[in-house]
């Protein structure tokens, strides 16, 4: 009796496909199994995929594998789609003399998984795209095959491909080689999009033509095969809009996995110049990234009239795909969070050093969201007469700014990662090939002091930026006058929040000096003010300064008229209490005349515990107990302002923390009264300390209500960020108020998706679930962690649009018996 094959399911981007006999054997001569092609377009995926996107794909499948020299294997060519195939690949349809066919476009690495399940080896598609609205674009790059006859070899494609790239050239072209994974070499260059296909093969044709008269011994330009004895053939039939090729980095269906994998010009004079095959170059990639990334400009993106991607299924904005797709959260401990990164101002940067196959180091730059990243093979350099090599790789997340761990054998960058140093940057230029900063790093850091480093782009044709770099460390220091590139809701003080972390009473250091303060009930701020006017951020880096107007109406409060400094914007209930769910009334409001009602309503006050910067000096780096005495001659202090100092108390935190109970308050904030202030950084010179826990969440989904609430959201689904992506941590269904219940049926309407955005969710959670993309984040009130990591009777306080999905840790309970 045969062995039934076993089969499971998988996400991939979000999308599940059901993936069966891993182990059957595709190339026999090499032992490949159709779990090695999985793996190899799952790693492969961020530098094939910009080479395929919104180009019809025909498949060539080799469903029994491709058998040996002596039994071939039956392959099936295929254009039509078919049937039985997912409904989240993304497709379009072209007109034939026989009627329309639709072809699936490879558009993203779960295609390319539905391909490998398939056995759907080699991608083939043409030199033009699809508009966003399905339309036939012109072909945005031109390609010459050269294909050597009987009796020459790879050595006589190069020859030819030096000729063919001195023509082009002199075209304005930059062609790029790409070594087939068959018999020759592919030329691609990338042109401009205003002729047709027909035109650019009529090109093609007259250049083939030209290089066979002027090289009548070794190129030929006429298909017949009795012409091509001893000769390469300049193929160029390809440009036509009907023609396909193989797409750069495809398998190929041979005896062995090669690769059409592009290559360098330096590559091409090596004398053992050979076709690859897919695990050198999965090496070459990893090590070197994309050589043909110049080649392919970036596809239109569009939305219909309901806001669905139309054609795409995957966005090619989504700045964390690449990344995504060259890792297994289910085996690597680096985070890979399952949603697209949301825009900050963010100014943090790290280094880390990398013991890979070869140590490097990972120099990454937080910019929009993002940790964009560089390998520097030798470090920063330590003297501004040596450059060293920064190779551009994949942007990285935020959460990657403090991993430190151990990446398992197998996986993409195996090796230990420990952070080398990390904090923040001025920037003073950043450009597509130039970045300038200034780093300031940890006292304990391998930068020692501020460091001033240019990233200079040296490589050509990559329109991305994803190639070779220099770093340079500059001689001169960032002088004052220079203009600084900074959010435009902060120029010009350009500050990052310094961050607390959870504590307990009994785990405060006893030898150290601390200074305690209440903990505010409201939104985090940095205040910026200039010539007298005020301006508020918060934490990720939205202006929020048109929302609160009694707070820059009471600017004559602040007696320097520049500043910068930090502080809590709280609503006071009637006992002047602060009251977090009286502020959730104020914190979505933008337009003016709403702003102005719910003003006069309800009032918020700015608590100022910090200052950054005083009559144009900065003074982070002085002591926390400095910084306090600068604060309070800064401020103008009257009784019932909008702008105050609260107090501070100092040495007893027990007692102030017994103060804050009986006040009704959240806790307290001890801060090390010799600290300098830690901008960006999560820090243990502040502690908090919570009579009750509260917990930062993102809402991934909701379940509809009963009776009295059946018309509307009845509990939320929530979760944390997590090494693998968003954790699922529980359902909260009471705190709301009919206000809080408007304020988020209106945030999630236009967040709907079809599928999960968390790691895992119990089956009786996700029953009459509906999700939604897990942008927003919201705080509850709860009791304890159970064994299974979820929530214990968690409660509503309310949502947080001052926080990022990001910024979301996973914070402990309140120690027994504290105060």
């Amino acid at each position: 009796m045969a062995k039934k094959a076993t089969a499971q399911v998988v996400s991939v981007e979000g999308h599940r496909l059901k993936v069966s006999s891993l182990d059957k054997v595709l190339y026999p001569a090499t032992g490949t199994t159709k779990a090695d092609v999985l793996r190899y377009y799952a790693q492969i995926a961020p530098v094939l995929i910009p080479h395929t996107t919104h180009r019809p794909a025909t498949r060539k499948r080799w469903v029994h594998g491709v058998g040996t020299a002596d039994a071939p294997g039956a392959v099936f060519f295929q254009k039509d789609i078919g049937g039985g195939v997912p409904e989240w690949v993304p497709r379009a349809v072209i007109e034939h003399s026989d009627g329309p066919k639709t072809y699936p476009l490879v558009d993203n690495s779960a295609v390319l998984a539905w391909l490998a399940q398939i056995a759907a080896l080699e991608i083939h598609v043409p030199q033009w795209r699809f508009s966003h609205d399905g339309e036939r674009r012109n072909p945005d790059r031109l390609v010459l095959d050269l294909d050597p006859g009987e009796g020459t070899g790879l050595s006589e494609c190069v020859e030819v491909a030096r000729i063919a790239r001195g023509i082009l050239t002199d075209m304005g072209l930059d062609p790029m080689p790409v070594t087939s994974g068959s018999k020759g070499i592919h030329l691609y260059a990338a042109i401009d999009g205003r002729q047709t296909s027909d035109q650019v093969s009529a090109v093609a044709h007259e250049l083939a033509r030209a290089l066979e008269a002027d090289h009548p011994d070794l190129i030929v330009s006429d298909m017949k095969k009795s012409l091509r004895t001893g000769k390469v053939l300049v193929d160029w039939s390809q440009n036509n809009g009907s023609k396909t090729t193989i797409a750069p980095y495809s398998l190929r269906g041979r005896l062995r996995p090669s690769v059409a994998a592009p290559r360098t010009w330096e590559e091409l004079d090596s004398p053992s110049l050979a076709q690859l095959e897919f695990e050198e170059v999965l090496e070459r990639v990893a090590r070197s990234g994309d050589p043909a990334a110049g080649i392919e400009g970036a596809p239109p993106t569009a939305t219909d009239a309901e806001g669905r991607e139309r054609i795409t299924a995957a966005p090619i904005d989504d700045r964390l795909a690449t990344y995504r797709s060259m890792r297994d959260a289910s085996k690597t401990p680096e985070p890979v969070p399952a949603e697209r990164a949301v825009a900050t101002e963010g100014r943090s940067f790290v280094i880390q050093e990398h013991h890979a196959r070869r140590l490097h180091y990972d120099f990454r730059l937080e910019r929009d969201g993002v940790l964009v990243s560089w390998a520097l093979p030798r470090g920063v350099p330590t003297d501004a007469g040596r450059n060293h090599l920064a190779v551009q790789t994949e942007d990285h997340p935020l959460a990657y700014g403090t991993f430190e761990g151990t990446i398992p054998g197998g996986e993409y960058g195996a090796g230990t990662v420990r952070i080398w140093d990390a904090g923040t940057y001025e920037l003073e230029k950043w450009r597509d090939d130039e970045v300038i900063a200034t780093l300031h790093g940890e006292a304990a850091g391998g930068l020692g002091e501020p460091v001033r480093v240019a990233l200079i782009r040296t490589s050509r044709g990559a329109s991305d930026g994803k190639s070779q770099w220099l770093i340079h460390r500059m001689k001169d220091q960032m002088r004052p006058e220079q203009e600084r590139e900074y959010p435009s809701s902060q120029k010009p003080a350009a500050h990052e929040a310094m961050l607390a972390r959870p504590g307990t009473l009994d785990a405060l250091d006893a030898g150290t000096e601390w200074a305690v303060e209440m903990k505010w009930d409201g939104i985090r701020a940095l205040v910026a003010v200039r010539d007298g006017h005020v301006s508020l951020v918060t934490r990720n880096g939205i202006d929020v300064t048109p929302r609160y107007p009694e707070i820059t109406a009471a600017a004559a409060a602040f007696r320097p008229a520049t500043g910068v400094y930090d502080g809590e914007i709280v609503a006071p209930d009637a006992s002047g209490r602060p009251d977090f769910g009286l502020l959730q009334e104020r914190m979505g409001l933008t337009k003016p005349a709403e702003v102005r009602v719910a003003a006069a309503r309800r009032p918020v006050r700015l608590f100022l515990f910090d200052a950054l910067e005083v009559d144009g000096e900065s003074i982070v780096r002085l002591p926390y107990r400095d910084r306090r005495e600068r604060l309070l001659e800064s401020i103008v202090q009257e009784p019932n302002a909008v702008i105050v100092v609260p107090d501070a108390f100092d040495g007893d935190v027990a007692a102030a923390l017994e103060t804050s109970r009986t006040l009704g308050l959240e806790g307290v904030m001890a801060k090390d009264a010799s600290s300098r202030y830690e901008e960006g950084r999560r820090s243990g010179a502040w502690v908090k300390i919570k009579h009750t826990t509260t917990q930062e969440v993102v809402i991934g989904g909701w379940r509809p209500g009963k009776g009295r609430r059946a018309a509307t959201i009845g509990s939320l689904l929530v979760g944390i960020p997590g090494p693998s992506g968003l954790d699922y941590v529980g359902r909260v269904g009471t705190g709301f108020s009919d206000g809080d219940l408007e304020r988020i049926t209106e945030a999630l309407r236009p967040l709907s998706r079809s599928t999960s955005p968390f790691v895992d969710v119990p089956a009786a959670e996700s029953r009459d679930a509906q999700w939604v993309r897990a942008s927003i984040v919201g705080e509850v009130e709860f009791g304890e962690w159970t064994r299974s990591g979820v929530l214990r009777h968690p409660v509503w306080r309310g949502l947080r649009p001052d926080k990022n999905p990001e910024q979301v840790l996973r914070e402990e309970p309140a120690a027994q018996g504290e105060g």
